[in-house]
């Protein structure tokens, strides 16, 4: 019985250890794992359509592969280059007018404490100004820190190039091999675990697909509705700043916040009236309306097994840590970190010490 419990000590030990080493290689190695996490991730997506053309087709997997990879290619990199030339002078017209804005919004605000202070006299106005000083760009650092540890530790030697040279390379073999891989991963799990893993992996896959192709989904819609909103409103920059608040509505609330404070910065020194803040924040309201109450629950389901506060949470911490390698790799280590869990909590439920009375 003692060696029995040895032995599976040893086992955890081994685990613990190898998981272990993978997580320090990965920090070591995070300025150059981007091209290939990139390319795994596209072999990821891709692998259903080609097992279905192989299948229907009746032709090698090979030659799936080449014809998938070059369709995918064929819409994916003119898109980028149409879509990431307009973005990145957009982009660069709003940070030029950024100081501007930001002088602006302070001028208005300033403004605004004047006419409060008329209806409230016992308002120190100076102690709010000198309050709104000292903490306007603290407020700020935290999101300026992330974005530093996503830029540096995303493309501090892997640059763009890398991306578009290597990940489609990575990605062709592993899309090609992808069978061959799943099955020599799964060859080295003992025997006796094998279908616990196998039955973790399935449910690990149906949270990762079906999180990820539903927030696409979720992202582009609200993308289009508040670039489409906060043109109609006649916001410079609108198009642009709805693009990217849908952009990063994958990290719950904080995509629709950061669109709707750059919105109000824009709206309050362009024009500074009531009807069009009104408007603005009728274009950001209606979106979480329907985020909350349509698109989400229909496109990515209520039943994924991942809490908004979970995902939130293992993306900034994936952002800060890794920087963009961590945020792609967030959502899938935190799916199998749930599915870990709810495993460990099943077997403690099923334990004499939880069922003994």
């Amino acid at each position: 019985m003692e060696n029995k419990k040895e032995i599976t000590q040893q086992r955890y030990i081994l685990i613990l250890s190898v998981l272990a080493g993978l997580v320090f290689l990965l920090y070591i190695l995070r300025s150059v794992l981007l091209p290939f996490v990139v390319g795994m991730a596209v072999a990821y997506f891709l692998d259903p359509s080609v097992n279905k053309l192989a299948s229907r087709k009746k032709i090698s997997r090979n030659m799936a592969t080449i014809l998938i990879m070059w369709l995918f290619l064929l819409v994916l990199l003119p898109l980028i280059v149409i879509l990431g030339s307009a973005a990145l002078a957009q982009v660069g017209q709003f940070l030029g007018n950024l100081p501007q804005h930001l002088s602006g919004f302070g001028t208005k605000l300033q403004q605004w404490l004047h006419q409060l202070q008329e209806y409230l006299p016992m308002l120190s106005l100076e102690n709010v100004e000198m309050a709104l000083q000292e903490n306007f760009g603290d407020s700020f650092k935290p999101i300026l820190k992330l974005v530093r540890g996503v830029v540096s530790n995303g493309f501090a030697v892997v640059n763009v190039l890398s991306l578009l040279l290597i990940s489609p390379v990575v990605a062709f073999y592993m899309l090609r091999d992808w069978p061959d891989f799943i099955g020599k991963l799964l060859s080295l799990v003992p025997k006796k675990h094998k279908q616990t893993v196998i039955d973790g992996a399935k449910q690990v896959n149906s949270i990762i697909a079906g999180y990820l192709r539903g927030q696409v989904l979720v992202c582009v819609a609200l993308g289009s509705f508040y670039s489409l909103g906060l043109w109609l409103v006649g916001l410079d920059l609108g198009l642009v700043v709805g693009f990217l608040a849908g952009l990063i509505s994958f990290i719950p609330y904080v995509g629709s916040i950061s669109g709707f404070l750059m919105a109000m910065i824009l709206v309050v020194t362009q024009y500074g009236t009531l009807p069009k803040i009104a408007a603005v924040i009728a274009v950001f309201a209606i979106g979480q309306f329907l985020e909350g109450n349509f698109l989400t629950p229909k496109l990515v389901g209520e039943n994924i097994g991942l809490h908004p506060v979970w995902v939130m949470f293992s993306l900034l911490a994936g952002g800060a840590l890794l920087g963009l390698l961590g945020m792609i790799i967030a959502v899938p280590v935190a799916a199998c970190m749930g599915v870990f869990l709810r495993y460990l909590i099943n077997q403690y439920k099923q334990s004499q010490l939880y069922l003994e009375k």
